[in-house]
């Protein structure tokens, strides 16, 4: 009879295993590090929300709502959703809490898991992670090159060389004209392009420029170009994000492509890449956002200009592995405390504490017993310090201080153990 096959992860799901934590970690540390700088306060959100907020928010015909979206009826008959994305949730967050009283601009940011029930393929999981910004309450043109340069800025700092592709894609009554020459241009190519740029064609023709399939993109590259048809306000917010932008030598691209594939954006569109980026596919970009000035009175709140972005973690980790940059170990160890036996080890557990609660970085692991083993682990850890405390301390109510580099090691009595420590860790 076969063996039973033992549980898996569910496709599109991963484990992200303890070796693993260090560069997730310090990825973390720098986008936190880099948005408190930008003077961004943190958030949490739900990972559940009610299904409406993404359909009203996100837009009943796009690919996330139709085909990604995780949604499902719980217990008491409520349709609910797990989050394919922050921007609406913070934007609920935003009207439900009153946090229209803040002063403005109001800068929120947000890490966390999103959910996509899409093909998982390279670069896409069905649960990723995301940094995420907002900058809720300002219309001017120094918003949108903040977030934009945000963005930028946590890249470089994790050694990734970024450049911003950015676009505006006007107000919505800009638009009707651009929509009106867009279909015009794609009235006798329709039976060539894909199932979904045909349904987009009826419902939301802007959508058909975000399309990643090979048989559209030839179609996408000779199409009219937005940026011909913006309303002179849109151009001169454009033009001065694009001179902040230029003061901060930030390398970018004007590309007419950038539409973002949700119904909230208007005005800017952006996405940032890898400069070396050869992968010909959307799907590469670690990031993107733009300006939303509509959506929060869409979700029943008042009429509130904000703009933000999203940063794919999963896809930043890979790139970092991939281009082997080195992750800075931060969390330096510099005292290990070992113990040989059992009365040794109650009294290291009291050590332990006393020392961790005086404010030094010590380890010490109570479930091995081998001293060599733990001297091992304390050469591992680069320690300065290792501190034994074996049956014979216990008694004559010492312990041995033994330098790691030098090798050298001296007993001391442990009313003293303070006082070396000090003298020594200096």
């Amino acid at each position: 009879m076969p063996k039973k096959r033992g549980f898996q992860t569910i496709r599109g799901m991963r484990d992200i295993l303890s070796h693993d934590q260090v560069i997730w970690q310090w990825v973390m540390e720098v986008c936190r590090k880099a948005a408190f700088a930008y003077g961004f306060s943190e958030i949490e959100t739900p990972v559940l929300e009610q299904a409406e907020l993404f359909r009203r928010g996100i837009g009943q015909e796009t690919d996330i709502v139709k085909k990604e979206v995780f949604s499902f009826k719980d217990q008491g008959g409520e349709f609910l959703s797990l989050r394919p994305e922050f921007t609406a949730s913070i934007a609920r967050s935003y009207i439900e809490h009153g946090l229209v009283n803040q002063p403005k601009p109001l800068k929120l940011f947000q890490i966390g898991s999103c959910f996509r029930h899409e093909r998982p393929q390279s670069g896409r999981l069905r649960q990723f992670h995301q940094f995420n910004a907002e900058i809720i309450g300002s219309d001017a043109a120094e918003a949108d090159a903040e977030a934009i340069t945000l963005s930028y800025v946590i890249l470089r700092d994790l050694g990734l060389n970024a450049a911003v592709q950015v676009n505006s894609i006007g107000t919505r009554d800009s638009r009707k004209l651009y929509i009106k020459k867009l279909k015009s241009f794609y009235q006798t190519k329709t039976r060539y392009i894909c199932q979904d740029c045909k349904q987009r064609f009826k419902t939301n023709p802007l959508r058909m420029l975000d399309c990643k399939k090979r048989k559209c993109t030839e179609y996408i590259m000779d199409a009219p170009q937005i940026i011909d048809y913006l309303d002179e306000a849109s151009k001169n917010h454009l033009m001065k994000i694009l001179e902040y932008l230029d003061a901060f030598d930030l390398p970018y691209v004007l590309n007419p492509q950038i539409v973002r594939g949700l119904d909230y954006y208007n005005r800017t569109a952006f996405e940032i890449w890898l400069k070396d980026d050869d992968s010909g596919s959307r799907c590469g970009a670690l990031g993107g956002g733009g300006r939303y000035d509509g959506l929060i009175e869409m979700l029943g709140g008042h009429e509130t200009p904000a703009c933000g972005f999203a940063l794919g973690l999963d896809r930043i980790v890979g790139k970092i592995r991939e281009k082997n940059i080195k992750v800075p170990v931060h969390a330096r160890v510099d005292i290990f405390l070992a113990q040989i036996g059992d009365e040794a080890g109650k009294k290291a557990l009291v050590i332990f504490d006393k020392l961790r609660c005086l404010g030094y970085n010590i380890m010490f692991n109570l479930s091995k017993r081998s001293l060599k083993q733990q001297l091992e682990t304390a050469n591992r850890l680069q320690v300065g310090l290792t501190l034994i405390l074996g049956e014979k301390e216990v008694l004559s109510n010492e312990i041995l201080i033994k330098e790691m580099d030098a090798g050298a090691q001296e007993s001391v009595p442990l009313d003293r153990l303070e006082k070396e420590l000090q003298k020594r860790l200096k």
